[in-house]
């Protein structure tokens, strides 16, 4: 089995619903076994900044699937959930966002896939939860912990139920 990476972020509707409802998806589809997840964070929106905050998350799994078929599961996740890429803006507001950060030490770019994710480096989003639950991994060469040390992190905060509202 190969240990993988997978971001996720929702700001559309019930953010944390739509969130657990896509973990639930990933723990249940066969060859997928969940091994850790991050809390919940509270991000400002990357690309597109106006709209509303996202909450991210990452997960650790393991798998027996190939990197293609695993992004495709995600993929149908994302539809599951009411994501249509087919509609809206680049970056834009979205039910659920599912990334394939890494893949274990597979590098592969390609016209649908490429690993590890070219921008999981600049994104405060999937690193501060990906630091949470692999703090100590290198991918492709970086390292997490020395990249949460130079990344710009004020616009990610914790996601507090009784405090924060989505």
């Amino acid at each position: 089995m190969a240990e993988a990476g997978i971001s996720l972020g929702s700001n559309i509707g019930d953010k944390v619903g739509t969130i657990e409802r896509a973990l639930e998806k990933l723990e249940h589809s066969p060859g997928i076994r969940l091994v850790s997840r991050s809390r919940l964070y509270s991000t400002e929106p990357w690309g597109d900044e106006n709209q509303d905050r996202f909450l991210n998350a990452c997960v650790l799994i393991e798998t027996e699937l190939p990197p293609g078929q695993l992004l495709q599961r995600c993929l149908d996740i994302e539809t599951a959930l009411g994501r249509d890429r087919s509609s809206g803006r680049r970056w834009g507001p979205r039910a659920i966002d599912l990334d394939l950060l890494f893949y274990g030490d597979i590098t592969l770019s390609g016209p649908l896939l490429t690993l590890p994710h070219p921008h999981m480096f600049e994104r405060a989003f999937v690193l501060v939860p990906l630091h949470e639950i692999a703090g100590d991994r290198s991918i492709n060469g970086r390292s997490i912990a020395a990249a949460m040390q130079t990344i710009d992190r004020s616009g990610v905060t914790l996601w507090d139920s009784a405090s924060h509202s989505t």
